[in-house]
């Protein structure tokens, strides 16, 4: 399992405390930022997006000042489904239900909780029930006729 795990500058202490405490674990690839200058979570979220969309990385986490900004903007990259994260009712909900492949964090969250939260992600499959796949299929089409 490859992932890949993007901030903002508010999210750089998170994202850089998270990164080292998964490195060991997974092999996880750091998309920046790289310190706490201020810089756009968009270019960050887009960035993670691609590396999603072009299936070089299986998992994506973003971390901005509230998860909600990043969440959004990696939302606009096609076959991406970025779910921002508080609990963990979000992660079993989004991973089963929506076969989310980012998950969002405020940088408000501890870095226990970012850590428990990631890895209940990483480790909830997605339930693949008809339904499901049904509703995701919708969201792909819905992508592909308005490129």
């Amino acid at each position: 399992m490859k992932i890949g795990i993007t901030a903002d500058h508010r999210g750089y202490k998170l994202k850089t405390e998270l990164y080292e405490k998964l490195k060991s674990e997974y092999d996880i690839v750091d998309l920046g930022c790289k310190n706490t200058e201020s810089v756009d979570y968009p270019d960050y979220a887009f960035k993670l997006g691609e590396k999603i969309k072009e299936k070089k990385l299986d998992f994506g986490i973003a971390i901005c000042g509230s998860g909600i900004g990043i969440s959004i903007a990696c939302n606009k990259v096609e076959g991406v489904r970025a779910a921002r994260i508080v609990c963990l009712d979000d992660v079993y909900e989004t991973r089963k239900d929506n076969n989310a492949n980012i998950i969002c964090l405020s940088e408000k969250v501890s870095l226990e909780d970012a850590y428990q939260l990631v890895k209940t992600f990483l480790n909830t499959p997605f339930s693949n029930e008809e339904r499901h796949n049904r509703r995701i299929a919708k969201i792909i089409e819905y992508e592909r006729e308005k490129r």
